[in-house]
């Protein structure tokens, strides 16, 4: 499993038992003041809104490394909230404009760069920092070649090529409303499906509730070791290049 969504989906979980965790008991800390992890859940439940949601879906889709994964679920998980002035259905739509913006940013920018310079970039410095590679490219270029128009429509769907598959329909200059209308539909089938994962966690809200206190500690268990796994295999690589 790629290592990204391993990462985002204990994110996602940890957040969503925070969100529990807050929602469920007031602060009992000894200076009445709010946890380090409750002061980020607030923040995400104030900062959610269908500009946020548009603009990070738009980074997602772009060469920055956001999971959306941490974006359509946890939106859906508030927008649960009875208090909440979200609506799943407008999730959906803001998140897949805001697909189709980042799409054409990496459609416009590969077109306008050419091939040799987009590999450049993503073997450079900056590129890796992206989560980037040269291999990654070759990799989406050659699903491109090998399915075509439509594969801006199944790219969407397949980690790795999901938010890179933009730019060799850039570099190929596929026709413009033709690749806008198969990232759309890919994408928003996309963003249904994380949707429903947004959505069953909050029809299990209770039970979320409940082992609220368990959960947090596990997931955020689980990040510290993926963090520390991906740390070190970073040094490994650089060790054996060096």
């Amino acid at each position: 499993m790629n290592k990204k969504i391993i990462f985002a989906f204990a994110l996602f979980l940890f957040s969503i038992t925070a969100n529990a965790q807050l929602t469920e008991t007031p602060v009992t800390t000894a200076n009445d003041t709010l946890s380090f992890i409750q002061h980020i859940e607030n923040w995400y439940k104030n900062n959610t809104n269908y500009y946020s949601i548009t603009a990070l879906m738009a980074a997602e889709s772009s060469i920055l490394p956001v999971p959306s994964e941490m974006v359509i679920p946890p939106a859906v998980y508030i927008a649960m909230d009875p208090k909440s002035d979200l609506s799943i259905f407008w999730i959906i739509i803001f998140g897949t404009i805001g697909a189709m913006i980042g799409a054409s940013f990496n459609y416009f920018m590969s077109m306008w760069l050419g091939r040799l310079v987009i590999y450049k970039f993503a073997d450079s410095k900056v590129g890796k920092m992206l989560m980037l590679s040269s291999e990654k490219i070759k990799k989406s270029e050659k699903f491109f070649n090998d399915h075509g128009k439509t594969s801006t429509f199944i790219g969407r769907l397949i980690p790795v090529v999901r938010h890179l598959i933009s730019i060799p329909a850039g570099l190929a200059k596929m026709n413009y409303p033709s690749f806008l209308f198969y990232t759309a539909l890919g994408a928003g089938l996309w963003n249904i499906v994380l949707a429903l994962l947004g959505y069953l966690a909050g029809e299990n809200r209770d039970l979320i509730n409940k082992y609220s206190h368990e959960l947090s500690y596990l997931f955020l268990g689980i990040g510290v070791l993926l963090l520390g796994w991906l740390i070190l295999k970073s040094i490994r690589r650089k060790k054996k290049t060096s």
